[in-house]
């Protein structure tokens, strides 16, 4: 074994210490080329980590805030309708953006009746209350269908909860599980109905709500409320029936309940079952008897009551 230490003791002493110079110097510089190259295989990490970081927090973002493209089946019109047997007719989902598609009337076809509405609405609530009992004696004759458009214009008097928007994605996902449920359903919500400036029901309440409508699948119901999984249709039904001219007042503005018969835009007062009777009666005579349409009783609304305004409820 050779032993290098002998070449060393031959060189002098200020010789010795430049060797040691020179070495250390060597060493230095190869550890910096070393840090170099970790430093920069570090930052280039950190930056393939923060954007992947930023992708999936921008998708997390756009799925919360427009929800899947397409909307809840059985309500290709942007509402859902109930006839005869309070059975709802059903349809393919589409696109949550396309246009409702037109329904076409016969002459001797039951009355139509429909109702756009917002489940935190107070004005909406009156006419349910005053109407309900009539309008679900003539569906369940198969005298007239019932169909409910639920959008979502009072976000903004539920303390930030969205309560218009969770409810109408509440209705959407029973609509879409299970659409012969939704006309308990729409009782119950209104029945159950939140005060206005209050946060609203939660989404498990709303998930108890559909349990007491007997739905169909309650576990598939309770994820999609929860999922909030048809807010973007939510918003999309909502512009366009802001955008109906024929829903909107004489200022253009869009309000909740609008209510239509044979087409015909309904404007009485909506705490009075007469008035919405005689209506009905005018709009299709034919198929609406004069004992059909005196109202029961209990339909009118309770004197113990608050005075409910006749006016729609408007816009924000």
């Amino acid at each position: 074994m050779t032993d290098d230490r002998s070449g060393d003791q031959r060189l002098n002493k200020n010789q010795r210490r430049d060797a040691a110079r020179e070495k250390a110097r060597t060493l230095r510089e190869q550890q910096k080329k070393k840090d170099r190259r970790n430093r920069v295989a570090l930052q280039a990490g950190l930056i393939l980590l923060a954007l992947g970081v930023v992708t999936a927090v921008a998708l997390v973002l756009i799925n919360f805030q427009t929800g899947p493209a397409t909307g809840p089946r059985n309500m290709a019109t942007d509402g859902i309708r109930i006839g005869e047997g309070f059975t709802a007719d059903t349809a393919p989902a589409r696109d949550a953006a396309a246009e409702p598609e037109e329904r076409t009337r016969a002459e001797d076809d039951p009355i139509a009746i429909e109702v756009y509405l917002d489940y935190q609405c107070p004005v909406c609530q009156a006419f349910e209350e005053t109407n309900a009992e009539q309008i679900g004696t003539l569906v369940s004759e198969g005298v007239a269908t019932i169909e409910y458009k639920p959008v979502a214009i009072l976000d903004r008097v539920s303390q930030g909860t969205r309560y218009s928007t969770r409810s109408a994605n509440a209705a959407a996902c029973v609509a879409d599980f299970s659409p012969d449920s939704y006309y308990d359903f729409n009782e119950i919500l209104f029945a159950e109905q939140p005060p206005e400036e209050s946060e609203g029901l939660t989404d498990d309440e709303l998930i108890g709500l559909t349990e007491d409508a007997d739905v169909d699948d309650p576990a598939r119901v309770a994820d999609c409320i929860r999922d909030l999984r048809f807010e973007r249709w939510v918003a999309a039904t909502t512009t366009r029936a802001s955008d109906t001219p024929l829903l909107q007042n004489e200022e253009g503005q869009f309000g909740t309940p609008r209510v239509l018969v044979n087409g015909e835009l309904y404007e009485g007062p909506v705490d009075d079952a007469t008035a919405f009777a005689r209506f009905v009666a005018q709009a299709d005579s034919e198929a609406f008897s004069e004992e059909n349409a005196s109202p029961s009783p209990s339909a009118s609304p309770s004197p113990s009551t608050e005075p409910t305004p006749a006016e729609p409820t408007p816009t924000p």
